[in-house]
């Protein structure tokens, strides 16, 4: 069977593949059903895989078959050098699942850059800056203004997933690509931002079933990119603050994060209304408060604590209240999504609308946005539709059911 055949890779660049994926030889070897002696050896050049071996462990690795014949392993980036940091994550430990995810946007944000210039688009420049010195709320005021969400707006919208759809459309506005990534660990990261200029990107955890928990990690992340736009902070390789001042940024991000959700002219008419005593509030009472807003209850939580109206202490105790709250609900299965619909939600209205246009302009092949989108080419056309729904209604494709 031609299957059978020696595969003549280069063994230095199928070590790399492996390494560079972030996988130790025991999972391959599994995966294969092989030996770990034998990946070992076609990776020391000693023996080599078949045909069919190498294309699985192409695929495995999600690289493209034809790299394993290259005489040297490609010069690339480390992953550390493109994401900001990410807490309880050192550089150079990321699960595959994440260097996956990290690989795919910045492949992703290549291509968007190439494919605006082809077309002669202006890219637009996300330059709003945050300093730490500056306090959340002001900083939030001015991020909101910035993404130009109303407070009548936000109190119209009839659930969290349009609050889910506007909030990106909004950051996207902003001139920031906004991607969705799977299979990676809620536990590990809900989000993840390439502070890389022009035209950053943020991930968002698709893992995550509440719309609410998206925006929320959306705007957090979004400021992590006014600190990097600002000077303030690093992409994982280079940031140097240790692992309890790091803690003191993420907590200045959530504050900010809140602060943009939760204007602060509207929050003090609701807790002038409500008249709760400090410490006051309840999990079902801070539910309530939270869904007339469309957050999450930590994100209100996170605001009444930088508001005042509840102490570190009682944020800690009604926290331990709805960890255990959380616990005792069964987790939410997602929908039924087309493949249009999951390539719309995961790479976002403005990176699909540049490859179709890309394509009816014959910039690129249907081969080209085949790949870019991770896509057939027989749903393309169901693509394009979901955008011009899209267009109509406002909806930007997508509840997330991935």
């Amino acid at each position: 069977m031609p299957a059978s055949i020696p595969a003549l890779i280069t063994p230095r660049v199928l070590e790399w593949a492996r390494t560079e994926s972030g996988y130790d030889p025991e999972p391959v070897a599994r995966r294969l059903h092989v030996r770990v002696e034998k990946l070992l050896a076609w990776e020391h050049g000693d023996s080599k895989p078949t045909l069919r071996q190498a294309q699985a462990l192409a695929k495995f690795y999600h690289r493209p078959f034809g790299v394993f014949f290259l005489p040297q392993p490609p010069s690339l980036p480390p992953v550390a050098a493109e994401y900001r940091r990410l807490p309880g994550i050192a550089p150079g430990t990321e699960s595959p699942e994440l260097r996956l995810a990290i690989r795919m946007m910045s492949h992703r944000r290549d291509v968007a850059l190439g494919l605006i210039g082809e077309l002669g688009h202006l890219i637009a420049e996300f330059n709003f800056e945050a300093h730490p010195a500056e306090p959340t709320v002001s900083i939030g005021a001015r991020l909101r203004d910035a993404l130009g969400v109303t407070g009548q707006e936000q109190l119209d919208w009839t659930d969290e997933w349009q609050a889910w759809r506007r909030w990106r459309e909004a950051v996207e506005r902003a001139g920031v690509l906004v991607f969705q990534f799977p299979k990676v660990n809620l536990n590990q990261v809900r989000g993840v931002t390439l502070p890389l200029f022009p035209l950053p990107a943020i991930g968002i955890n698709s893992k995550e079933t509440s719309a609410a928990a998206r925006s929320y990690t959306l705007i957090h992340e979004l400021l992590h990119l006014a600190l990097a736009r600002g000077h303030e902070e690093e992409v994982a390789l280079r940031e140097t603050r240790n692992e309890e001042s790091w803690l003191k940024v993420e907590r200045f991000a959530e504050e900010v994060a809140s602060a943009v959700l939760i204007p602060e002219d509207m929050l003090a008419e609701f807790l002038r209304r409500m008249s709760v005593p400090r410490d006051g509030w309840d999990v079902p009472l801070l539910r309530r408060m939270a869904y007339t807003f469309r957050v999450t209850p930590l994100a209100m939580a996170t605001r009444l604590r930088s508001e005042g109206a509840l102490t570190w202490n009682g944020y800690q105790r009604w926290k331990r209240d709805w960890e255990a709250y959380v616990a005792t609900l069964k987790p939410r299965k997602g929908g039924f999504a087309s493949p249009a619909e999951k390539t719309l939600s995961r790479s976002g209205r403005p990176f699909a609308q540049l490859v179709l246009e890309a394509l009816d302009t014959n910039r690129i092949t249907s081969v080209d946005a085949s790949r870019y989108l991770d896509l057939r080419f027989d749903h393309v056309e169901k693509l394009r539709q979901e955008l011009i729904k899209g267009a109509a209604t406002g909806h930007q494709g997508g509840n997330g059911n991935d």
